[in-house]
């Protein structure tokens, strides 16, 4: 009769799922959440002074 060797199954790891795909997409979304408030403050900026620079602002 053969010997059953338990040894082997424990060299292959099944890799579940990880979090950092979905961690990922989530810091990917305030990155680009934050680009969006950045610009929409460059607009309401420009809106109330017509001569705001925000490149000269931002120095």
């Amino acid at each position: 009769m053969d010997r059953l060797d338990y040894g082997t199954g424990v060299d292959e790891v099944i890799e579940r799922p990880t979090r950092t795909k979905s961690a990922n997409k989530k810091r990917k979304w305030r990155e680009i959440e934050a680009i969006k408030d950045k610009h929409r403050l460059i607009k309401e900026l420009q809106d109330m002074d017509y001569n705001f620079d925000y490149d000269s602002a931002m120095r």
